[in-house]
């Protein structure tokens, strides 16, 4: 399953949020059902999503890893790259695309009013804008996209 593209929601009543369009027929396919799979992301302070069938991916990343670690002579601690790709977090959306972020997920995340949602292939990432705004060179299109669809998700929120 490859995710891309991106969207934008602000979190609704009863602290729901919307699971964008562009990704919600993809995790449903990939989850055979409406499971969206969370996690914290190693290095950003950001979340991941993804469907279900990336778990079988999630084995051969780790050989991958350690492959390439060796190859870097660095250190690779096996056990704790598996506590960081399996320790996500299973969470139903209805067929609206709303769910509700786990507060320590939200948490982990810096998630707080508004989520950007940013495509990365076989997942996707969950951003608050201000944390997004403050990472380095490299993610400027992620970055304007994300300035744009939170300008307009804001705009429709005054109307409404």
């Amino acid at each position: 399953m490859i995710y891309s593209g991106q969207g934008f929601s602000l979190r609704g009543e009863k602290g729901r949020f919307v699971l964008p369009p562009a990704f919600r027929k993809s995790v449903a396919e990939s989850s055979d059902g409406k499971i969206l799979c969370l996690a914290k992301h190693e290095r950003w302070n950001c979340l991941t999503g993804f469907g279900l069938s990336r778990r079988a991916e999630l084995d051969a990343q780790i050989d991958r890893d350690e492959e390439r670690a060796l190859r870097l002579g660095r250190d690779f601690d096996p056990d704790l790259r598996r506590m960081q790709l399996f320790g996500f977090i299973e969470i139903p959306f209805d067929a609206s695309g709303r769910f509700v972020m786990p507060e320590h997920l939200a948490g982990l995340g810096c998630l707080e009013q508004g989520v950007f949602f940013h495509g990365a292939g076989s997942f996707f990432t969950l951003w608050n804008p201000e944390e997004l705004y403050r990472m380095g060179e490299g993610l400027e299109g992620a970055q304007a996209a994300c300035r744009a669809l939170e300008a307009e998700s804001s705009a429709k929120g005054k109307k409404g």
